[in-house]
């Protein structure tokens, strides 16, 4: 167990529809990541862009990238994190990956797709809730349009961070900022959400914004907006229990089952 989590936030550009560009690009950036990290974030659909083309970049399980992903964290000692285009039983799916150092896989498949853009056409929606066990830690991972669904991302099993990976467009980045910090201090969680940067396939602009916020939602990163960039934070596990003990809200938190 660590009492610390250095986790590094990698906004980026894309190459539309290149899984083997985008492999190489990123192979790039976290190559240059020289101090010893715990946990590496990547954006949504991080080989293709937000594509509702499947069938041009979908993957397996068995496929390059999650090969390649295996390959990183092994040899960085990190867990990598994001999700691809990943074909399974005759369906696509939106699945956010997290590879641990090992080569061991935990897998998300994105539950709310975004219908304004018709990926519930395209892909094959998820119906489970997962919380990563790593190093010590609780780690809730989700992916884009998910953040605008508080019930789904409740704390209800006192999970330490929110993570979310996205291709979240400039024109709606208000709600993404504004949400991303509501959902850290709702939870009581710290709150990461990773976005990409550039102009995709279809001519959508992204301006980033990624960024952490702490348990009582005040901003951790500098992380500037319409670039590429990567910042390492640290997450600090007395941070959450010092404020959940002082304060109590999750204490008069609601019950709940999903069904």
């Amino acid at each position: 167990m660590k009492s610390e989590l250095k986790v590094a936030l990698i906004q980026s550009n894309l190459v539309w529809e290149n899984p083997e560009q985008n492999r190489i690009n990123f192979t790039n950036k976290i190559s240059a990541i020289l101090e010893s990290i715990d946990l590496i974030v990547l954006p949504e659909m991080f080989t293709s862009g937000f594509t509702m083309n499947p069938t041009t970049v979908a993957e397996t399980m068995t496929g390059d990238t999650i090969s390649w992903m295996q390959k990183l964290a092994n040899l960085k000692k990190s867990a990598i994190t994001g999700s691809i285009v990943i074909e399974e039983n005759d369906h696509y799916y939106n699945r956010l990956l997290f590879i641990f150092p090992s080569g061991k896989i935990d897998y998300y498949d994105k539950k709310h797709t975004f219908t304004l853009a018709g990926e519930h056409k395209a892909y094959q929606a998820g119906s489970n809730l997962i919380t990563v066990s790593y190093l010590g830690w609780k780690i809730c991972p989700l992916v884009c349009y998910d953040l605008r669904f508080p019930v789904w991302s409740r704390n209800t099993n006192d999970y330490d961070v929110l993570l979310y990976v996205a291709n979240w467009p400039k024109i709606r980045i208000a709600a993404w900022d504004t949400l991303l910090k509501a959902r850290a201090i709702e939870n009581m969680t710290y709150c990461i959400g990773v976005n990409r940067v550039g102009l995709d396939g279809n001519k959508h602009e992204y301006s980033g914004n990624s960024g952490a916020y702490d348990v009582l939602g005040k901003r951790m990163d500098t992380i500037p907006t319409e670039q590429e960039a990567t910042e390492i934070i640290t997450l600090k596990k007395k941070h959450i229990s010092k404020y959940r003990e002082k304060l109590g809200f999750l204490k008069d938190r609601d019950l709940f089952t999903l069904k």
